[in-house]
């Protein structure tokens, strides 16, 4: 049967995206062209690999057996004719990452160090600054990938890495985890220490205050997590912050409680430049760190 590999890219895309429009994106072809290959692969086939309607997209039994075949294949030819073209046009294999100047610090190095154990032939470069600047080097093509909290941006493709909480911290209280969590409702009329609204979590933690009808006293206004945290430990006020931030914590003489009633997450994501394909190194390195951050944050006690 002679059909062609960007014939089951394209089958492989719509299955993923359930939409012919996204799929056609990342492909870097129109719709109506998409449309011509998965018609031309169903007519060599025989059968249908995919029921369409108005509303959605959705593979038939017949396409969703061809794609538990195809896809470990179809993955490792990708990744093989990715890492041949590099060696055979000479090239340094890396890869750009961009994150916040904290998470650059003190969790991405220790991240990549292990994933370099089991590709020491793909480097890395780490580009700190902030999410306004990644977005931008990103878009710009000057970044492969940005990791942060990100607000959804056209041309932008965000996907989430892990999902933090929301907790509250305080002056030393003879531990620095609380096991007793901390409901919203007691931080009334608390000397509230917070970061600039740069940052998408600081307007999340807003709305939550004001969503719940709790008025604080905004003591301080920095642009650093690590301010914030050496001015509660300073006695100056409390913060809240996201659980990844247990780290700032650690050699501070602060505790730390988790926040209830209602409990926030908020996402962490991965985004790249939705008009250009990911490399197989990218996401290979995607794939990792999403393995990372959860087991990192399991062995930290943070959810």
């Amino acid at each position: 049967m002679d059909f062609s590999s960007r014939q089951l890219k394209a089958f492989h895309l719509v299955a993923r995206h359930r939409s012919f429009a996204r799929a056609a994106e990342e492909l870097l072809i129109t719709p109506s062209g998409l449309s011509v290959l998965i018609r031309e692969l169903e007519r060599q086939l025989g059968f249908r690999l995919f029921d369409r309607t108005t509303r959605q997209v959705t593979l038939t039994a017949f396409g969703g057996e061809l794609i538990a075949v195809t896809e470990p294949s179809l993955g490792a030819l990708d990744a093989a004719m990715s890492r041949i073209e590099q060696v055979a046009k000479g090239r340094e294999r890396w890869i750009s990452v961009g994150t916040t100047p904290w998470l650059a610090a003190n969790v991405l190095p220790l991240a990549i160090k292990q994933f370099r154990k089991g590709r020491p032939d793909l480097h890395i470069r780490l580009f700190d600054g902030w999410l306004d600047e990644i977005q931008q080097r990103v878009q710009a093509g000057k970044l492969d990938m940005g990791v942060g909290i990100f607000k959804n941006s056209s041309g932008m493709r965000r996907s989430p890495l892990f999902r933090f909480a929301l907790m509250a911290v305080f002056p030393d209280q003879g531990a620095a985890i609380n096991s007793a969590p901390t409901r919203w409702s007691s931080l009334s009329e608390q000397r509230l220490i917070s970061l600039t609204k740069d940052y998408p979590h600081q307007l999340i933690i807003d709305k939550q205050l004001a969503k719940v009808g709790i008025v604080c006293r905004r003591e301080q206004t920095v642009k650093l997590l690590e301010t914030q945290i050496a001015l509660v430990e300073a006695k100056e006020g409390i913060a809240v912050i996201p659980s990844f931030g247990m780290l700032a914590c650690r050699n501070r003489k602060v505790t730390m409680s988790a926040l209830i009633d209602p409990v926030v997450s908020l996402d962490f994501y991965q985004i790249s430049n939705r008009g250009s394909r990911l490399s197989e190194d990218a996401k290979e390195f995607s794939r990792f760190l999403k393995t990372y951050l959860a087991n990192w944050a399991g062995s930290s006690s943070v959810r």
